[in-house]
């Protein structure tokens, strides 16, 4: 099992003036450690609980590619781009991107997109939730087909491209790894058992079921429900001076033992510092071997 770390709240005590210089301490510190992946939310503004909606929020793929220039080995995500928020090609390109400056260390992270409120606020197209996952299929499709050796014109129901180029393609091959977060029970997960190569739930008594549920698209589909990598997404709160630790231990054992390789999370405090410190000696060797 492997720690990943959620930037979520870029409220830093300091304010914007120091962001980039404490957002890199953060990365850093947490690529030193130990944790294998570092992610930020797409959203445009703060949401609840993390904040209120007027606090300090960044655009993910700019601040992605920011953290591309401070790390070196772990993996880079949005967890989870909204789909709708961006033409398909133009995501496809934005993630060869970060892949190609990152020396391949992209995934692209996605989901059907949740907040009509940011998007009307903003002036962002907001289908309804039907559509939504019908253009999350397409786009989809849509980098699948850009990261592979045919640049053709790609005709769907809602998009339609000319000419599908993409060069450079992504250092990772055959492509970034895709991930798709939720577990809605008929569509989410049979994406997932379809298309992707990491599946991300909450943490909470039900993901045993959703597991249960997306071998059975796996099997419906014909894909390897082993080769899909199953992450949690779960807070990582080992205290102000490590009191949660055998807390938190015991709870990524009840997980570990549902075969979650990965736990993804936002931690409290995280501009400390010593929270990721704590997690790096006392969480990270211990789980390695789970």
């Amino acid at each position: 099992m492997e720690l990943g770390l959620h930037i979520a709240d870029f409220t830093f005590p300091d304010g914007p003036s120091t962001l980039a210089h404490d957002l890199s301490r953060i990365a850093v510190t947490a690529e030193d450690v130990g944790f294998r992946k570092i992610s930020v939310m797409d959203h445009l503004w703060q949401i609840e609980p993390v904040g209120p909606i007027d606090t300090e929020m960044l655009e993910a793929y700019t601040t992605l590619g920011y953290l591309a220039a401070v790390t070196k080995k772990v993996d880079l995500l949005a967890w989870v781009t909204a789909a709708v928020y961006r033409e398909p090609g133009l995501l496809a390109k934005a993630v060869t991107t970060l892949d190609v400056l990152s020396k391949g260390s992209a995934y692209l992270g996605i989901g059907a997109a949740w907040n009509e409120d940011e998007s009307v606020g903003l002036g962002l197209h907001f289908p309804p939730t039907a559509e939504r996952f019908e253009r999350l299929e397409e786009t989809l499709q849509i980098c699948l087909q850009m990261w592979s050796d045919n640049d053709g014109p790609f005709e769907g129901t809602h998009y339609q491209l000319g000419r599908t180029l993409n060069v450079p393609q992504p250092l990772r091959r055959p492509h970034p790894p895709i991930l798709i977060g939720g577990g809605g029970e008929k569509k989410t997960l049979r994406l997932v058992a379809q298309y992707a190569q990491a599946c991300n739930l909450f943490g909470g008594p039900e993901v045993a079921h959703k597991l249960e549920v997306l071998k059975s698209h796996c099997d419906a589909l014909g894909t390897d429900y082993d080769a899909i990598e199953k992450t949690v997404m779960f807070p990582l709160d080992p205290g102000a001076d490590g009191q949660n630790v055998d807390h938190l231990l015991g709870q990524l054992e009840d997980l570990a033992k549902l075969e979650i390789t990965h736990v993804h999370g936002w931690v409290p405090q995280v501009a400390s510092i010593t929270p990721l410190e704590v997690l790096g000696e006392r969480v990270v060797p211990v789980i390695a071997d789970w």
